[in-house]
């Protein structure tokens, strides 16, 4: 049983008891906030959620920036052991409206800026009651009972006497991404939000000390280390958005001593042109995932070591790495050193197969509310998923005879980008919304940077006058900046497909990639 001193509300508790003036959370433009003043305003924020009616199991969406507010209400649900629903800042129209509805919020928590974008869907939310405005910008009348700032913690005196949550109790749930569909909320409990983080080696971090994670609360990632760095005792180092270009000068400032970076963002930063002081940091780690071929130039230049794992929403970290980080591509042995999860590669009957063998990853946990419990109100596709009692990652993988585990490829159709994953299901269907558009198919295209570009293949009803910028002008508004398509190719002929279900076969695509057909909204304008 995980004790509940692993969990971010009685983790906080314990240092605000212990250390009350040390800081918990820190901004790189200097703001902080001490383990006493977080917990009495978690707490403060915990009162006026309970009188607006939350409780255990109630829903709250969170629609909120890397500001200190996301992290009072996260710490504030969890308190009151009621379920957070943290939606992806970017999500705006069918999107938004398909998050919200899917996952029962009752309660929404955001900043003016993204409840404005409730004023287009806001006829077709079916349960979303009240609004909170945790700042001050403005707003005009919607359709439901607004709450501002000031009304919402007028006289909320820190609540006294609240259990806060166990390690079995659900914590969030999490969207991510649909492959054969929309995409699906995730029932995270506590023990796997403790779980995503609890891989490194102990001595990663001490008290007091700043991990730079720039992740908004939104991932499991930004809100593990979050946790983490409270269970720690740590400082929780943050930034409104990621920027490779400030990122040594936002860790020497505020001292960080392990700096967390995801997807492309290592890359990202090795690209960057070298300078005379770039191993003059704080840095001692940096976790990463994936590594990158350069890794052991990456550690000399900055002078650090690395860590990298591999997880999922589902699943936490089932492979992860020490301080020998192994061949530059892999991602990790299975953690026999934590009885979190045990894994497999399979193959299409769930039969091991062996070293060398390219199979689906699969995992599951002895530890009771350590995996996923689940996709919100989708059964269907929670059996599908956990079949034969292994949550099926969906991710093709290998292993070597020393154990290390190589990521291959995906098995679904899931296009990675800039850390977010996308589904080309749902790209499909507004890319689809076009009235020029009769059929398209959305695939991941490789970039060097080890992400994906996604390149969207369009038939059309006429070819002649079809505009590819036309179609990116259309759905900027309809659909979150990340999942806008940096390629356009309009078909000739038709797609390949399946002969006998007449399905598009995107592997023949995937092989193909770019072509000279392919319309960048990137490129250069030419006169």
């Amino acid at each position: 049983m995980l004790d509940r001193s692993f969990l971010a509300p009685h983790a906080l508790a314990r240092w605000a008891a212990e250390t009350p003036e040390g800081i918990a959370v820190e901004h790189t433009n200097g703001d902080s906030l001490s383990f006493s003043t977080l917990l009495r305003e978690s707490l403060e924020f915990a009162t006026a959620l309970q009188r607006m009616g939350v409780e255990r199991g109630t829903h709250v969406g969170t629609m909120l920036p890397n500001v200190f507010d996301a992290h009072r209400t996260l710490l504030a649900i969890g308190w009151l052991r009621g379920v957070e629903v943290p939606l992806n800042t970017a999500y705006v129209g069918s999107l938004l409206e398909y998050a919200i509805n899917l996952s029962d919020i009752t309660i929404l928590v955001a900043t003016a800026e993204f409840a404005e974008r409730l004023r287009e869907v806001a006829p077709r939310l079916t349960t979303l009651k009240t609004l909170v405005i945790v700042d001050d910008g403005p707003l005009a009348p919607l359709p439901f009972r607004t709450v501002e700032r000031a009304e919402f913690l007028a006289g909320a005196e820190p609540a006294e006497g609240l259990v806060g949550p166990e390690y079995s109790d659900i914590a969030a749930f999490l969207f991510t991404s649909g492959t054969t569909g929309p995409s699906k909320a995730v029932i995270t409990p506590w023990a796997v939000v403790h779980q995503f983080w609890s891989f490194p080696p102990d001595d990663l971090i001490r008290n007091g000390e700043g991990l730079y994670c720039p992740l908004p609360l939104f991932h499991n990632s930004g809100r593990a280390a979050f946790n983490f760095t409270l269970v720690h005792g740590a400082r929780l180092i943050m930034r409104d958005k990621f920027s490779a270009t400030h990122v040594w000068d936002d860790v020497r400032r505020c001292d960080a001593k392990v700096l967390a970076l995801v997807g492309p963002l290592t890359s990202l930063v090795y690209s960057a042109p070298e300078r005379e002081d770039d191993a003059d940091n704080p840095v001692r780690t940096v976790v990463c995932g994936p590594m990158i071929p350069e890794i052991e130039e990456f550690e000399k230049r900055f002078g650090v070591n690395v860590l990298t794992c591999y997880g999922q929403s589902e699943s936490g970290i089932p492979l992860a790495t020490g301080w020998d980080h192994g061949p530059w591509d892999n991602c990790g042995r299975p953690r026999l050193d934590y009885p979190w999860t045990e894994v497999r590669v399979v193959n299409d009957m769930d039969e091991p197969v062996g070293p060398g063998v390219v199979g689906e990853l699969i995992v599951r946990s002895a530890e009771p509310w350590s995996l996923n419990v689940g996709y919100y109100k989708m059964p269907a596709q929670t059996a599908e998923a956990w079949r034969n009692g292994w949550f099926h990652t969906g991710d093709a993988f290998r292993y070597d005879e020393d154990g290390w585990y190589y990521f291959c490829d995906r098995m679904s159709d899931t296009i990675r980008r800039r850390g977010e994953n996308i589904s080309s299901y749902e790209v499909e269907v507004m890319v689809s919304e076009h009235p020029d558009v009769v059929e398209c198919a959305a695939i991941g295209v490789r970039t060097a940077h080890g992400d994906d570009e996604c390149l969207v293949h369009v038939l059309v009803s006429n070819p002649d006058t079809f505009d590819p910028a036309g179609l990116i002008r259309f759905l900027l508004p309809r659909m979150p900046r990340y999942m806008v398509p940096r390629y356009v190719e309009v078909v000739d002929g038709d797609l390949p497909r399946n002969e006998t279900s007449m399905r598009v076969r995107k592997s023949v695509l995937r092989e193909r990639g770019l072509s000279a057909r392919s319309w960048d909204r990137e490129a250069p304008v030419t006169s």
